[in-house]
């Protein structure tokens, strides 16, 4: 879920390389730079510029996909996770047939699993995906039959990292192919109250083992594919991670929700960095037993590099928000975004968050209650 502001989370729950060397190296190369071991020395150029892999084609169709968001069946898992995974290959047909055909489809953080307040550990990891895995090849199959690339979040399980849960983003091909995995790069701590934490693994919690795996450039991941450079994330209300992306080439921000959103933080993200923005957040669920069907539900929008809006949802309920880029003509004149760090980094380098990182390197919280419990006294603030 995401923890946009606490409120809504509560209504939900009670209710480097430069540009010759990427033009060189396949897409393939950077799309699987971040599961696979990536370079420890940033992908970056200091001179306005990003790397990139060559266009496809001049112009893209984004749609994000506002769904419903129903949680899985601990008592029948498999029928009611594959259920998930029909309804959003049903998704994907309707997209494609009512408006055209569409280049990147983008669902919101739990199409498959959902979600629900009460699983512990063990619970999520029975309900949670492998990627790839049964559930990928399903919606590969469609991303294959359509020609379009797909975007989806995720609980799931990865025999790398045992006896925890990872909330990962997946960027799928048009051909169906799984190239590239995000992880969440961090959960919001402190703030929820009411013996309450997030107890799934982010980038931040394992920072140190993440890094020795997968490599510095991977904490900041931009998968740079034919139809643009991607960035996704599921954190909001963190300006410095959007900026990191777009100085590392970010071209379209893709931002998972569930549960509610600041509108104004996904427009600030396209104003402020000068690229496209989308979120898709969970449709109102009438089959949700579980909470109010329109809890958290709505907005799903898609913003233009002035911050303007190019289109947004119409409802809460199941819909589609699409919107065509110029991509070419945008890389044409595009830059990193301008920040005077000189500025502000010495404050950057004192500064120290709440809660530092790799606090899930020795002890996994067993469930919300025990992530509470565990962080109670980790904070480095005085109260």
């Amino acid at each position: 879920m995401t923890e946009s502001n606490g409120w809504s989370r509560r209504a939900l729950v009670g209710a480097g390389a430069g540009i010759a060397a990427g033009a060189a190296l396949g897409w393939t190369d950077f799309a699987q730079a971040s599961t696979k071991g990536g370079p420890d020395k940033l992908n970056f150029t200091p001179d306005g510029r990003y790397a990139t892999v060559p266009l496809a084609k001049s112009h893209i169709t984004l749609g994000a996909v506002q769904s419903r968001v129903v949680p899985v069946e601990l008592s029948n898992l498999k029928q009611t996770r594959r259920a998930n995974v029909q309804h959003m290959m049903d998704l994907i047909d309707a997209s494609s047939s009512l408006t055209g055909k569409k280049d990147l489809l983008f669902f919101h953080e739990f199409p498959i699993t959902g979600y629900y307040q009460k699983w512990n550990l063990a619970d999520a990891r029975k309900v949670a995906i492998e990627v790839p895995g049964e559930e990928t090849e399903m919606l590969g199959k469609k991303a294959r039959e359509h020609g379009c690339w797909l975007v989806f979040g995720s609980y799931v399980r990865d025999p790398d990292w045992p006896d925890t849960l990872l909330s990962i983003t997946t960027i799928m091909n048009d051909k169906g192919k799984v190239v590239d995995k995000h992880w969440k790069a961090r959960n919001i701590k402190g703030v929820f109250g009411e013996n309450f934490e997030l107890f799934t693994t982010s980038i931040y919690d394992v920072l140190d083992r993440y890094i020795e795996m997968y490599g510095a450039d991977a904490v900041v991941p931009v998968t740079r594919t034919p139809i643009g450079n991607i960035a996704t994330t599921s954190t909001q209300r963190e300006p410095e991670l959007m900026r990191a992306m777009a100085m590392k080439g970010a071209e379209i921000m893709l931002r998972t929700a569930t549960g509610g959103f600041s509108p104004l933080d996904m427009q600030a993200t396209s104003l402020y960095n000068g690229i496209y923005t989308a979120v898709a957040n969970n449709a109102a669920s009438p089959e949700n037993k579980y909470y109010f069907a329109d809890a958290g539900g709505g907005g799903t929008a898609i913003y233009g590099p002035d911050g303007e809006q190019m289109n947004i949802a119409k409802t809460a309920f199941e819909t589609l928000v699409h919107a065509r880029i110029p991509i070419a003509d945008f890389r044409a004149r595009h830059r990193q975004p301008i920040v005077h760090s000189e500025i502000f980094l010495p404050v950057y380098e004192q500064y120290r968050s709440k809660y530092g990182p790799n606090l899930f390197s020795t002890y996994q919280p067993k469930d919300a209650t025990d992530a509470h419990r565990y962080l109670s006294d980790k904070a480095r603030w005085e109260k």
